[in-house]
């Protein structure tokens, strides 16, 4: 049963491995990964929130303008709003009004906060665009990690097979009696151990794979299998044209951290100049218009006239009257006018010129000055300090590259050396000159050899399109 299992486990592992499904190459993986990644989507939201902060700024450029209305009861001893007079009364009121005011000179404290935030939009679709390359170089290599594992897989299964062929062939052998008991057993020992070598490499593929979906934002659960382009037609650049000085005044150019970073010092200059100018006089234009109703009647003044009666003629009894009239006062109930009467005849316009001096604020927009001063100075540092990162990464990357070729060269002088080796190895077993011990120790040398050397040539690989990363050539594992 033991021995049935060692032989169908890692062939049915093989099936699994390559099940008829759709591949995905890298240029698709990496177009997933841009349209899903989370990390990705974040960043384009904090750029969207950027452009939000400068579409607003420029809006405070036009005028405000308001409308306002409000209607009541108003009751007890208040103005009569009509004749202006204290009484007690209860009235209902309606009124209306527009106003409107706009910023006619700040010292360009409006113009440069807008142009702080326009260059601070920029500076996030920067950082946005960082984000997308920095997951984009990380697929890359989930990717190349998933091919050499496969590939290592794959030279799993031929030793595996080798060794099964091996063992069979020496059973014969052993039935016949031209070898011994020990030489099968030593076989089904090797066996035991490429099959769990295999299933152990098999499942290091798996968990690539994992990696590389979590990158992309693929659900786990997805059936994924990568198209496997060989690694020898895999473009690279040669070495003497991505030295690093060269690569790195290129990388100065095309790196989105590098633009970000200047347009932060961009914002920060125009924030500067933005408090300097708020700390001077503001101009401001105003105006509004406005009328008003009210139900409530009145009584208005009125002054009367009479002539006196100072006797009668006696006889006729004629009234004598004095040749002077006498005025009498009172009052008279006057009632509300009309609606649209009354708010034509209480319209009213108005129309100022603002100008607000400041002297002093408790030290809050000198404070802001010099805080943006402070800000610009960090933001230069932190350039400063981007482009230092970014060329030592660009050095240790050519060191790495330069190293992982010089490996990957002598990983095949020793894949070559170690071939003829085993196939040596293999034709003196074959006529009973070498025993299973020593063909086993040739054999192993030999695979071991080979993963090493694919190791090698994918970590070179990966290590040069790093620095074609750097120098601005995008990544790609194909020609076109």
């Amino acid at each position: 049963m033991k021995k049935l299992l060692l032989w169908f486990l890692p062939v049915s592992l093989l099936s699994h491995m390559s099940q008829a499904q759709d591949k995905w190459d890298l240029k698709r993986c990496v177009n997933y990964t841009l349209a899903n990644n989370i990390s990705i989507k974040q960043a384009d939201v904090q750029a969207r929130l950027s452009k939000l902060t400068y579409d607003q700024s420029r809006l405070m450029q036009i005028p405000t303008v308001g409308v306002g209305g409000g209607a009541g009861l108003n009751s007890g001893r208040s103005q009569n709003p009509n004749s202006f007079t204290l009484s007690t009364i209860t009235y209902l009121y309606n009124s209306f009004s527009l106003q409107s005011s706009v910023q006619l000179f700040n010292f360009f404290s409006l113009r440069n906060n807008i142009q702080a935030n326009r260059y601070t939009w920029e500076a996030a679709l920067a950082t946005s665009e960082k984000t997308k390359n920095d997951i984009s170089l990380n697929v890359a290599n989930a990717y190349l990690q998933v091919l050499l594992a496969n590939e290592q897989a794959e030279a799993a299964m031929a030793k595996l097979k080798l060794s099964q062929s091996q063992l069979e062939i020496t059973r014969k052998q052993v039935k016949a009696g031209t070898l011994p008991e020990l030489n099968a057993a030593e076989l089904e020992s090797q066996v035991a151990q490429d099959s769990a070598n295999f299933i152990n490499l098999a499942g290091t593929m798996q968990l690539n794979v994992l990696n590389l979906k979590a990158y992309m934002g693929l659900d786990a659960g997805t059936p994924f299998e990568v198209a496997t382009p060989p690694v020898d037609e895999i473009p690279v650049e040669k070495l003497s044209d991505v030295q690093p000085e060269a690569v790195y005044a290129m990388a100065l150019i095309n790196q989105p951290q590098q633009k970000a970073d200047a347009l932060q010092i961009s914002s920060a200059r125009s924030s500067v100049k933005a408090n300097k100018g708020a700390m001077y006089p503001n101009v401001t234009l105003s105006g509004s218009l406005s009328s008003s109703y009210v139900n409530s009647s009145f009584e208005a003044p009125q002054y009367y006239t009479f002539v006196d009666t100072i006797g009668r003629v006696v006889g006729s009894n004629v009234k004598v009257v004095s040749d002077q009239g006498v005025g009498v006062s009172g009052y008279t109930k006057v009632k509300a006018l009309p609606y649209f009467r009354q708010l034509d005849q209480n319209f009213s316009q108005t129309v100022g010129l603002n100008v607000s001096i400041p002297i002093f604020n408790q030290g809050v927009q000198r404070t802001n000055y010099a805080r943006s001063k402070l800000n610009l100075r960090n933001a230069e540092l932190q350039r400063d300090q981007d482009n230092l990162t970014l060329k030592n990464n660009i050095y240790q990357a050519y060191t790495a590259a330069m190293t992982a070729l010089q490996k990957y060269e002598a990983n095949k002088i020793s894949v070559a050396a170690s071939g003829k080796s085993a196939d040596f190895a293999q034709k003196r077993y074959g006529v009973g000159m070498l025993n299973t011990v020593d063909l086993l120790v040739n054999q192993n040398n030999y695979f071991n050899a080979k993963i090493n050397l694919l190791s090698s040539q994918y970590d070179y690989v990966f290590k040069m399109k790093v620095l074609e990363f750097y120098k601005g050539l995008g990544i790609k594992l194909s020609k076109e």
